[in-house]
């Protein structure tokens, strides 16, 4: 299986397809709608694109797409293609209009945020030992480690604000072996506290239901002019 995609770039020269090779494992997977990640120019760069009519065989010799990451539906990817054609504009540009919010190109995509959780890295019997021998003198370490006992898996800002004592403590302490940091990550996803329900259809007024059915005559008839709507603002 070929895929024909359109890379996710704004260059105009880039508004066309490229050919794809479906790998095996993703055949059926793949689909118009697809959003893929290729290897796209000299480099070995992995580059965003939409995959937008799916063929046999080309003529060329291509590449395989490398990773599916999400699926549009051949509906709006027809939607995009007739609202470039219509308004002059690339193709990539109005298929990311359709994507989940967070998710529109890969610059402004919601990652995962990695953050310093903070551990003790030897047992609290051997840290007294050495406080106790005055190995551990400052009065901020020892209320570092003291806190960290209690909470461990703190994170250093968490100690700072809490301990009144400043993040060079944290990594004095670190350096010595008596603290150890483990890297933990955290998954923000822009819709996990938004309340998203279907809405119910509106029922239009009878000057809405006026404007939309000269609208739809129009369209109905392959007939292009333009329309005036006035509304005041925040209307609909």
């Amino acid at each position: 299986m070929i895929a024909e995609v359109i890379i996710n770039r704004t260059a105009k020269k880039l508004n066309r397809t490229f050919d794809y090779g479906v790998p095996q494992e993703l055949e059926g997977l793949i689909t118009v709608g697809s959003k893929v990640l290729v290897p796209f120019g000299k480099g070995e760069n992995l580059e965003e694109a939409f995959v937008v009519n799916i063929k046999e065989k080309t003529e060329f010799e291509v590449k395989d797409i490398k990773k599916l990451e999400d699926n549009l539906n051949s509906k709006q990817i027809e939607l995009a293609r007739w609202m470039a054609k219509r308004y002059f504009c690339n193709v990539s540009d109005c298929i990311k209009l359709m994507l989940t919010p967070g998710t529109r190109s890969k610059e402004k995509k919601i990652q995962e945020k990695t953050i310093q959780s903070v551990y003790l890295k030897k047992d609290i019997e051997e840290i007294e030992i050495d406080i106790e021998l005055g190995k551990i003198k400052s009065e901020k370490q020892k209320r570092v480690i003291n806190f960290v006992k209690d909470n461990e898996g703190v994170t250093i800002p968490e100690i700072e604000i809490l301990t009144d004592c400043s993040r060079a403590i944290v990594k004095t302490l670190v350096k010595n072996e008596y603290l150890e940091l483990f890297d933990k990550k955290i998954e923000r996803n822009p819709l996990k506290n938004k309340n998203i329900r279907k809405t119910s259809f509106l029922k239009l007024t009878e000057e809405q239901e006026n404007a939309f059915l000269q609208v739809k005559e129009a369209i109905d008839r392959n007939i292009y002019k333009r329309f005036l709507l006035y509304g005041v603002t925040g209307s609909r």
